[in-house]
């Protein structure tokens, strides 16, 4: 790796061209791998010939140099082609020509060779870590579920149905059922990594059909604060993580407030932006309260229950309230969660509420028969996270091959 190497080494090098000068005797290459870029300097291979983005392999000694950018260079033996660019390329590697999004996405064999490019994916890359391993170390244990589902996770109709051999599924639009099973069925505090897709005819630059959800379920929890707490502890040492990692300390949160939904809307109201109790937050909504709060993470708690999922528990004081949050980083929701319903009964209805019947969800409900502890957890949109630490414009640079509603390739 380039950024390894030390003045006196014996090295052997692999990487792509990213400039090359020609001067006859002496020729001059800017080696690039994904960790950054050196000078090689070849004075005995006068028939080398090199365009920008060919592969090759250099072996050469290490030496300090006053010309060098880097204050080292590589002074080669040998520089053998491994692979030579075979076109024009319709996107530059350098960043020095831009492009648009669309093309750069549609080459995204070519946009990733950016360092900036490849920077989100370093940070994307910490995020998760950090997720897993808070989790790990605190006794929770990761699952894998189906992304084959027999019934809709959230109701509704925004799913991507499948044949299935001589039935009728979908892509799964959240683990959230199999995890409730998992936990009711003894394994208690879990965690998991797992794509999701979501059928939503939208072109937002906060919307993906296929994202990645990180997704968490507890058991014998009082109420939804418990879940609250772990939510924020996560949050906090992911962001924290990456920001260390990343070399960016301005991105480090120290602490996260809580409010109430009712909190919220009066702060909006009084602030100018309508909004009616019992309406859910729109991307303006959510905009104007970063606005007001000034802060980079909070969480909002104590929803209006009927804007929120089946499974969410109803405040038994006022009916009203589901005990429901969601976590907003630098104005936008990114995570969502709530204590749920664990007696079957009270399932059925809800569903029934929906206009759902509860028969498509059997497998579902006869796992609250065998008796079901107090429970509750939360999903997390990584991608969203990501485009939110990371400053992006558009959630699509935050997914490698990002799915929409015109792009299924590459």
């Amino acid at each position: 790796m380039i950024k390894s190497v030390k003045p006196g080494q014996e090295v052997t090098l692999y990487g792509y061209v990213h400039e090359f000068r020609d001067l006859g005797k002496i020729k001059f290459i800017q080696l690039r791998d994904r960790t950054g870029t050196i000078q090689v300097t070849v004075k005995n291979q006068p028939d080398l010939e090199l365009n920008r983005e060919d592969v090759v392999k250099v072996k050469g000694k290490v030496q300090e140099s006053n010309i060098a950018k880097a204050g080292i260079e590589v002074i080669s033996e040998k520089v053998e082609v491994l692979s030579k660019v075979k076109k024009k390329l319709p996107v530059d590697p350098t960043g020095v020509v831009p492009s648009e999004l669309d093309t750069r996405l549609k080459y995204r064999v070519l946009d990733l060779r950016k360092p900036e490019i490849r920077r989100i994916f370093e940070a994307k890359s910490h995020l998760a870590f950090a997720f897993r391993d808070y989790l790990y170390h605190r006794g929770f244990i990761e699952i894998h579920t189906s992304s084959i589902v027999a019934a809709a996770t959230e109701g509704g109709a925004e799913l991507f149905e499948v044949q299935y051999f001589e039935k009728k599924a979908y892509l799964a639009q959240s683990p959230q059922l199999y995890k409730q099973i998992a936990v009711v069925g003894g394994l208690e505090k879990v965690y998991l990594t797992t794509p999701i897709f979501r059928a939503e005819k939208h072109n937002t630059i906060y919307h993906l059909n296929e994202a990645i959800s990180l997704d968490v379920e507890m058991a014998f929890i009082e109420d939804h604060h418990d879940v609250i707490k772990v939510l924020k502890d996560v949050f906090k040492h992911m962001i924290n993580y990456t920001a260390e990692k990343m070399g960016m300390p301005e991105n480090k949160i120290n602490e996260i407030k809580t409010y109430t939904y009712t909190e919220a809307v009066d702060m909006l109201n009084k602030h100018g932006t309508k909004i009616e109790w019992g309406e859910d937050f729109s991307k303006e909504h959510e905009k104007a309260l970063y606005e007001i709060l000034k802060e980079d993470a909070y969480v909002i708690t104590d929803f209006p229950a009927d804007i929120r999922a089946f499974y969410t528990m109803r405040d038994p004081e006022d009916p009203r309230i589901g005990r429901s949050f969601d976590l907003f980083y630098r104005g936008l929701e990114v995570s969502s969660g709530a204590q749920r319903i664990h007696i079957p009964e009270v399932l059925e209805e809800e569903l029934r509420k929906r206009g759902l019947d509860p028969l498509d969800f059997e497998f579902y409900i006869e796992a609250f028969r065998y008796g079901a502890p107090p429970h509750g957890g939360f999903g997390m949109g990584l991608e969203r996270v990501t485009m939110k630490f990371m400053n992006l414009n558009n959630i699509r640079e935050a997914m490698l091959f990002p799915r929409d509603r015109t792009r299924v390739t590459p």
